[in-house]
């Protein structure tokens, strides 16, 4: 354990190595140029674009690639090797301020919604400074921004750099206010990731995971997650050496990752990293959800990080816990030790549920995905609709300040065990209720929709930019106050009585909890076709143009990628559900009906006067069933034939799947499914669910 500290890090070209490795000057520039959001020198570029490559090298590495986050939500890289040729025939290995800080991939298949055309194909990467460079796999990556030849964002991290910029604008303004001096404020975030691990050769038997990442057809096992016993349990050998050797790797790399263990559903697990700037916790959530993959496969195993790879049991989410820093560490939505005394954290905290409200359609559509249809709504999953748990002692604030009243703190009560020699702690004032999907923690805001395999990009591009507008418009009103303190308060007074419908503390599952959300004028998108259009709304285009976080064009462009993402991904999925039935589950069907015929056969055969009852039931059951899967399977095959005709238009496209295409594959699978039961494992074509969530040990 002693070499952590030394390991830490170790692949990163982090503020210490540059520290030492850079002349006193240039450190002195590099630093100066991402504190004051300014691009480098050329000539300071090239320093430390050679010093860079001295220490990769050093490293081990012989390619450097520009490492971006094109809108397929995973990251992209092309590598280029170090070498130039030599006079004397040989080569040197070089490295420009040039190369660093620009690259022109040809990217063109990349998505970008019409932004840019195949024979206008030229993009441009460029160097993002405040996001340090590391060596994966003997390659030196450096994080960069991708854009067009016109500048429009073609990736997750452009955006969320504006988004950050608009923040920390609005945000030191109030600031300024409050007579706080401070050179800047960042959002902070960690990312819990959930996964499931299966064995590789359990897997490799499964079309639908290959293809999908999620089962297409299965029965539930006899054993699911009823008794809670794989919750916090003991961690299997096999999965434990996996997280020893993942945890080194993400170490190397600076991830600040911190805890693990196994969550609900048997074969899935949890990993939490500890707090960073945003856009740095993005670039590591990245790298945490490649590395799970590549070192699951070194032993023998799979990482699942779709939404819902097995129905009936536990999706997987990701926590996105966003907080509000200062440049000196003070966390603004810290309410201290006396919240209704805190004025600032009061109204930062009113910010966000006033951004929250206004705002339900566009954290929905952050988080909206064809895997996380599946998901939101039951087993620990938030619901759909959007609302903000906040605790009762700040309801209790926030009530007082409504009504014009002093509030009256209640100390929170010791937690008593009945047991003497335990120790006895105050309680928390917030709980961490599982069915809110925009929680309060303590110090930050835990906004559980997220899925889990998604880029936390955009849901914090989302959550920057409302709360930005927000702190805009308090700003706006303070800066102009003949009484300050009487303004902010009035802030306070007015917010909570304008957005207190966002703000449930009770069970978000329930049934009660719908109707009543219906009655506050909440949303309530069910699905990913529900929610998508909405993302170019008037109020949504104005919100991201004011801010500069995104164009008109670049929000018309997006909408159009997520929706044909969408049918991409179910088309994807119906076709390999239709090619499981017809060439697996329709033969095994079929298989075993020859089986009950050749047994009926042979015992009548004999002219003895056996009974063949529970054959012929066998058999009209399976012969029935089978029935109903050749119809279910010509439904799915006509709805998806019928998608032909809505191409062209995006939205009717996804509309289609949505309605037809999902629901047919869905009456497909239960007869399947049921089918599962009847036929003997030998028969049936593919591992069990209790073959895929049990055979880790």
């Amino acid at each position: 354990m002693s070499k952590i500290p030394a390991l830490f890090g170790s692949m990163v070209f982090s503020d210490a190595v540059m520290k030492e490795r850079l002349p006193a000057e240039t450190y002195r520039d590099m630093k100066d140029a991402i504190r004051e959001n300014r691009s480098l020198d050329r000539s300071v570029a090239d320093i430390v674009a050679n010093a860079m490559k001295d220490w990769a090298v050093e490293k081990g590495a012989t390619h450097y690639t520009h490492w971006f986050q094109p809108l397929t939500g995973i990251t992209a890289e092309k590598h280029d090797s170090f070498i130039s040729p030599a006079p004397n025939g040989g080569v040197i290995m070089e490295f420009s301020g040039k190369e660093l800080i620009r690259g022109e991939p040809d990217a063109s298949s990349f998505p970008s919604g019409g932004l840019r055309t195949t024979f206008e194909a030229r993009g441009y990467t460029a160097w993002d400074p405040t996001s340090p460079a590391f060596i994966k796999d003997g390659t030196l990556c450096i994080p960069t921004a991708f854009c067009g030849y016109g500048g429009q964002a073609l990736d997750k991290k452009t955006p969320l750099l504006r988004s950050m910029e608009a923040i920390n604008t609005q945000t030191m303004r109030l600031l300024r206010l409050f007579g706080m001096d401070c050179e800047s404020v960042t959002t902070t975030v960690g990312a819990e990731q959930e996964y499931f691990i299966i064995d590789k050769e359990v897997y490799e038997q499964r079309k639908d995971l290959i293809y999908c990442g999620r089962t297409l057809l299965g029965a539930l096992p006899p054993k699911g997650q009823e008794l809670d016993d794989h919750y916090f349990g003991v961690i299997k050998p096999r999965v434990s050496a996996f997280m020893r050797e993942l945890d080194e790797r993400l170490w190397e790399l600076g991830v600040l990752a911190k805890t693990e263990h196994n969550e609900a559903a048997p074969a899935q697990h949890e990993l939490a990293p500890i707090f960073s700037t945003t856009n740095i916790a993005c670039d590591h959530n990245q790298l945490t959800m490649e590395l799970l993959k590549k070192v699951a496969d070194r032993h023998g195993l799979v990482c699942l990080l779709h939404e819902k790879p097995f129905a009936g049991v536990n999706g997987s989410g990701k926590h996105n816990n966003w907080s509000l820093t200062t440049s000196d560490g003070i966390n603004l939505l810290n309410p201290g030790k006396t919240p209704a005394d805190n004025s600032l954290f009061l109204l930062v905290l009113c910010a966000v549920i006033a951004a929250v409200d206004e705002n339900q359609d566009l954290l929905r559509i952050s988080v909206a995905t064809a895997g996380n249809d599946h998901r939101l709504g039951a087993a620990e999953a938030p619901p759909a609709i959007v609302s903000m748990f906040i605790g009762d002692e700040l309801s209790g604030i926030l009530d007082a300040y409504e009504q014009g009243v002093d509030y009256r703190s209640h100390r929170a009560p010791y937690m008593e065990s009945g047991v003497g020699v335990l120790p006895h702690f105050r309680k928390d004032t917030t709980d961490r209720n599982r069915t809110s999907p925009f929680a309060f923690t303590g110090n930050k805001f835990e906004f559980r929709m997220l899925g889990s395999s998604i880029s936390i990009g955009d849901p914090n591009i989302v959550l920057n930019t409302i709360v930005a507008e927000s702190v805009r418009r308090f700003a706006d009103e303070l800066e102009g106050a003949a009484d300050f303190d009487a303004a902010v308060t009035e802030i306070i007074r007015r917010t909570v009585a304008e957005h207190k419908r966002i703000v449930f503390n009770g069970d978000g599952y329930s049934a009660a909890w719908e109707a009543e959300a219906e009655a506050r004028g909440l949303l309530n998108l069910r699905s990913t076709v529900d929610a998508l259009p909405h993302f170019v709304d008037e109020k949504n285009i104005e919100l991201f143009s004011r801010h500069g976080v995104f164009s008109a064009e670049e929000m018309h462009a997006r909408c159009d990628i997520m929706l044909e993402n969408y049918s991409k991904i179910v088309n994807i999925e119906a076709l390999t559900l239709i090619e499981m039935v017809e060439k697996d589950v329709y033969p095994a069907v079929l298989e075993y009906e020859n089986t009950l015929c050749d047994a009926i056969l042979a015992k009548k055969s004999t002219g003895l006067p056996v009974s063949v009852k529970t054959e012929s039931d066998l058999l009209c059951r399976i012969s029935a069933l089978g029935d109903a899967l050749y119809e279910k399977l010509g439904t799915l095959k006509a709805a998806e034939a019928a998608a032909a005709e809505k191409r062209g238009d995006a939205l009717a496209l996804a509309l289609h799947y949505r309605k037809s295409v999902v629901a047919a594959m869905e009456a497909l699978r239960a007869v399947s499914d049921e089918l599962e039961t009847a036929i003997p494992s030998e028969i049936w074509p593919y591992p069990s669910y209790g073959d895929l969530l049990f055979s880790v040990k």
